[in-house]
């Protein structure tokens, strides 16, 4: 990926809501590589470290419409790998949007029922392939492990030397390990900065048992005190999600509308379109009313094709 990744001023959507804050966004759905997004700039350690260990195919998971999914098998084709995909849900009739590009891109995709049975069709996978010689590497959702959720750390220091830090980071929440960079981050530079994180689809407790997770194994590879990381706060907002995960709102397309109409900005159904309806919201209320907010666009927007 082409670092850094734009820094922009919203001027013109906070005019179309009637002022408020500063309004600013991190533009990681303009990384060029693989369509962009924050499972791109996730893959760029979680990938060199699978083939520093003499992997020859990655095996993940997600949706049939899945952004990580996407850039797994984007990383893959550019690292010369093999890669297995376990999508639930069906095969679609004509492959659209991130399901087209799995295809073009070479990917073995393999469908199951539900979410529960993704990860057990992983291990399966690999299983088969060590039975056969061959080195699999197991990126779990999101690449939101601990290597993962790092690269977000480093961003943090990226941001910093492109804007004082923000009073607010918002952005999409869902696998954790975003978020969970983000505030290591912040932490471990020891940033006054609030990170909030709109859930896509699960419980607020249940994102945050998963962010807390993460953080602990971070403060172990960032060699942090105990506690540094870990005792952090967590904050995420499930008010969003409207009735499930990929299933638009009133307000998530109110905000793809007005973001494209004010900003030539494109958001994601799934993602940040529900992220951005909850900033809106919050300043509309003025629960958000002062200081400076950094929209952490994550990417996704080949999920308007779908």
């Amino acid at each position: 990926m082409s670092a850094p990744t734009p820094i922009e001023d919203l001027s013109r959507l906070r005019a179309a809501i009637g002022a408020g804050p500063t309004l600013l966004v991190k533009r990681d759905d303009s990384i060029p590589f693989g369509f962009g997004g924050n499972k791109i700039r996730k893959l760029q350690i979680v990938a060199a470290h699978a083939l520093a260990g003499g992997a020859d195919t990655l095996i993940t998971c997600g949706g049939v419409q899945s952004n990580h999914a996407r850039a797994t098998a984007a990383v893959a084709a550019r690292m010369g790998l093999d890669c297995v995909l376990v999508a639930n849900g069906v095969p679609p009739p004509k492959p659209t949007a991130n399901a087209l590009l799995d295809r073009l891109l070479g990917a073995d995709v393999r469908y199951v029922d539900s979410r529960a049975a993704r990860a057990p069709a992983m291990e399966h996978a690999a299983a088969d392939l060590r039975s056969k010689g061959r080195r699999p590497f197991v990126i779990p959702l999101g690449a939101s492990t601990p290597l993962g959720a790092a690269a977000y750390a480093l961003a943090v220091d990226e941001m910093l030397g492109q804007i004082p830090p923000p009073d607010l980071i918002l952005l999409s929440t869902s696998s954790g390990g975003t978020q969970a960079g983000i505030i290591a981050g912040c932490r471990l530079r020891h940033l006054p900065t609030r990170v909030l994180g709109i859930s896509a689809d699960d419980p607020a407790d249940t994102i945050a048992t998963e962010i807390r997770r993460i953080l602990a194994g971070l403060e172990t590879l960032a060699g942090a005190p105990a506690g540094a990381l870990t005792r952090a706060p967590v904050e995420i907002d499930d008010g969003f999600v409207g009735d499930g995960y990929g299933i638009p709102t009133a307000q998530s397309t109110e905000a793809i509308e007005l973001c494209a109409r004010s900003e030539a900005l494109f958001l994601d159904p799934t993602y940040t379109a529900k992220a951005m309806a909850g900033l809106l919201a919050k300043v509309r209320v003025r629960e958000i009313a002062i200081g400076t907010v950094l929209f952490w666009h994550t990417g996704g927007q080949v999920g308007l094709f779908a």
